[in-house]
């Protein structure tokens, strides 16, 4: 009887790989008070996502026909398995995180009557730079996607600002930092020191390896500048063309790129953190470097400027973000 009396929550994102919208849910689904909400999240192809929830004890469902890019076929089969999913579940509560995800899955979580229906903007995707066409498409899709949700979470002022334009919606939408625990604990570094010559001032980077997030500035800059010395940790689709940079450049002994590793493992082994991003959401790693005390060199998209300009650290801590998303449970 005391399992029933506990409030549903099915997370659903289209990757389980690592990034800024995969740790949001892996850190909601593991810090909602258990004797309170019974949380399971429904996501594409496995991966350190999935894992990691498995290791948590976290359940999960897997959505097949979940992709990234646009495929009406695909979209059309994951309406229909999430729909059966929550109908089979009968979640008090979907909350939804990506784009993809959240547009198809806030129709069928109407479809299936789900009572509530949160939506988490991880940064608005009509903001990434595509053609007028393309961006005019994913803007639709994404106000149909609020317009879907009883209530809509976005992680920065800067988002906040454009969702308060989009038509009839603004009223169901919240800005709710991601948060972080306190204190952090950080490693040593050394696998990032080990790796450059001793003594040398070394710019290093934490993030996916994609476009947006822009590593090949970083890769640019070396190329002009001999006393340059870059560590790109991260993995993603990018990975080979920053090789095939690196390699033309010949900048082997002075860019290297680590694969994956927990940013909180390698922050300390940089003298500055660089944040190259064409487009952010509020960046987990920002919070990170700042808590570590890191000199920051980054573009100021998104919510980088909330945090960079923030004297108070306090609103962008773990406990207030999941507090405040509870509230919204309701």
């Amino acid at each position: 009887m005391e399992r029933l009396k506990r409030k549903k929550i099915l997370f659903v994102i289209t990757k389980s790989n690592w990034g800024g919208a995969q740790r949001y849910v892996y850190d909601l689904a593991t810090a909602l008070p258990k004797e309170q909400f019974d949380v399971s999240v429904a996501f594409g192809q496995p991966g350190l996502l999935a894992s990691k929830l498995d290791e948590a004890q976290i359940a999960t469902h897997q959505v097949k026909s979940f992709q990234r890019d646009v495929s009406i076929i695909a979209d059309v089969k994951s309406f229909f398995e999430l729909l059966h999913l929550f109908r089979a579940q009968r979640p008090n509560v979907v909350h939804l995180n990506s784009s993809k995800a959240s547009g198809v899955g806030a129709l069928a979580a109407r479809v299936a009557g789900v009572p509530r229906i949160i939506f988490t903007a991880h940064g608005w995707p009509f903001l990434e730079r595509r053609n007028f066409v393309s961006r005019s498409l994913i803007y639709l899709f994404s106000w149909l996607t609020v317009l879907f949700s009883h209530a809509v979470i976005v992680v920065s002022d800067y988002d906040l600002r454009i969702a308060k334009r989009m038509p009839f919606v603004g009223n169901k939408v919240v800005r709710i930092y991601n948060g972080i625990s306190s204190p952090m604990e950080f490693g040593t570094g050394d696998v990032i020191r080990n790796a450059f010559p001793s003594g040398v001032r070394i710019i290093g980077t934490v993030g996916e390896l994609t476009h947006n997030k822009n590593q090949i500035a970083l890769i640019e800059e070396a190329k002009n500048n001999p006393d340059m010395y870059v560590a790109i940790v991260g993995e993603g689709e990018e990975r080979a063309l920053l090789e095939e940079k690196i390699n033309e450049y010949g900048l082997e002994q002075r860019v290297k790129l680590f694969g994956f590793i927990p940013a909180r493992e390698v922050l300390r082994g940089f003298d500055v953190f660089a944040l190259p991003s064409l487009k952010e959401g509020l960046p987990y790693v920002l919070l990170e470097a700042k808590a570590a005390g890191l000199p920051i060199v980054a573009n100021r998209v998104g919510g980088v400027g909330e945090i960079l300009d923030a004297k108070d650290m306090s609103e962008f801590s773990l406990e207030q973000m999941v507090q405040k998303t509870i509230a919204l449970y309701s």
